[in-house]
């Protein structure tokens, strides 16, 4: 609840469907997914009757009806500590139940750390390859190589991937996590269609190394935020070239070479630097054009003109459909969902959330970190809505619509960082 919502207090007897309640009690000492809700049946007002509260809280301005008129009720006078009744066995069993999502919130902190882990290496090898691929090109590739087999053979040892947002603090040269990320999103895609290991390797080594050639172009162009005029469009553009130019010095395949060359061309003849077409593009280098596009619309060079990652998704699928390739283009929306990580959501239940994990086989049910004032920050609840079949997502939001008390709780990346670790339900 806000400070603006005026809150009254009414007894058990008065519940009524459509009131929306607020129970002053901590997380685990009341079976409900929330401290805060609107009430949708009998079955949650008995569970509530059954646990001898004196009173409750309920907030006017969200409810849909009044309370229950009691007739000859003594008037609640005042906030009082609520008393436990006598232990009733579905509560009993209720509250079992809340222990047990407990305990998988606390595996759920420990594998992302994992994975936050797994991030920041792959990121150092990232910024190493963009640094030294000039200097030292066959270390370096090396070290890429290793990178590419530890990602793919957590990739292919596991049914269930989870996608993670990750935390902004990793954050630190753009131009590195743009190629860690897009690396991210083309293996799961390639796994999902299901290609052969060498291609997949293929495909990873492209996309971490598709804008080496960027270290050609000066960087008052690479950082400029205003539309570039058509000299720097013609400079900008020659990056393509100038990556496979040094792709080749570091002895890459030509199947490498291909990818990088054509990580910008689209599949209506709009792309560059060669305007193909769909049926002359590499099928690999179709995939990596769709991350890439999927990427940059999501992290601007000015954060404030990013697109959310469901308006990037969204954009991409309805309005520029002919642009890309079909079936990467529907795999990637099947893996990452309609609601990617990264997006601000409301819930059914109308509860705040962002998501922060996708389990890409099951990409309708994320996981969402869910704004609960009962709760501080840090002890902040991630709903793993497959668990939770009475919750679902009513629509995405932009950070401008949320109460900005909501926004701080929530906490946004102002640029979207993906990785990956085995689902919880291997």
């Amino acid at each position: 609840m806000t400070q603006e919502d005026s809150a009254l207090f009414i007894t058990p007897d008065q519940l009524q469907i459509g009131l929306f309640i607020h129970l002053d009690l901590h997380w685990m000492d009341h079976p409900f997914p929330f401290g805060s809700f609107k009430l949708k049946s009998d079955e949650q007002i008995n569970t509530l009757k059954k646990m001898g509260l004196k009173q409750i809280r309920y907030v006017p301005e969200k409810s849909d009806c009044q309370p229950a008129t009691i007739v000859d009720a003594e008037p609640v006078q005042c906030s009082e500590a609520a008393e436990p009744a006598p232990p009733d066995p579905a509560i009993v069993a209720e509250l079992a139940v809340k222990r047990l999502r407990q305990a998988e919130q606390e595996r759920r902190k420990a594998q992302l750390a994992e994975c936050t882990k797994a991030f920041s290496q792959a990121a150092n090898t990232v910024r190493k390859l963009n640094k030294e691929i000039h200097s030292n090109p066959r270390e370096t590739i090396a070290a890429a190589e290793q990178l590419l087999g530890t990602m793919l053979d957590s990739l292919l040892s596991n049914n269930d991937i989870a996608i993670h947002l990750m935390n902004e603090k990793s954050m630190g040269d753009d131009l590195y996590f743009h190629s860690l990320n897009t690396t991210v999103l083309a293996m799961l895609l390639a796994r999902e269609m299901k290609l052969e290991r060498a291609q997949i390797e293929h495909l990873g080594m492209a996309t971490l190394m598709h804008d080496i050639g960027k270290v050609e172009v000066p960087d008052k162009i690479l950082l400029k935020t205003e539309a570039l005029n058509r000299a720097e469009r013609s400079l900008y553009e020659q990056h393509c070239q100038w990556g496979v130019d040094a792709a080749k010095r570091a002895g890459l395949p030509p199947e490498v070479l291909r990818i990088i060359g054509q990580h910008h061309e689209l599949c209506d003849g709009s792309g560059y630097p060669r305007q193909l077409k769909l049926d002359d593009i590499d099928p690999l280098a179709r995939i990596l054009a769709i991350v890439n596009a999927y990427d940059n619309y999501c992290n601007k060079i000015n954060p404030a003109d990013s697109l959310t990652p469901h308006e990037g998704l969204s954009m991409m699928f309805s309005h520029q459909k002919a642009k890309f390739a079909p079936v990467p283009m529907n795999i990637l929306i099947r893996s990452l969902g309609v609601y990617p990580p990264g997006t601000l959501v409301q819930l059914s239940n109308e509860h705040f959330g962002l998501v922060v994990a996708v389990n890409a086989s099951r990409p309708l049910k994320p996981q969402v970190l869910v704004h609960d004032p009962a709760l501080v920050r840090e002890e902040a609840m991630v709903l793993d809505l497959e668990r939770y079949p009475e919750l679902n997502i009513s629509k995405a939001l932009k950070a401008s619509q949320l109460p900005r008390p909501v926004l701080a709780y929530l906490n946004p990346r102002k640029r979207m960082t993906y990785y990956f670790s085995p689902s919880e339900a291997n």
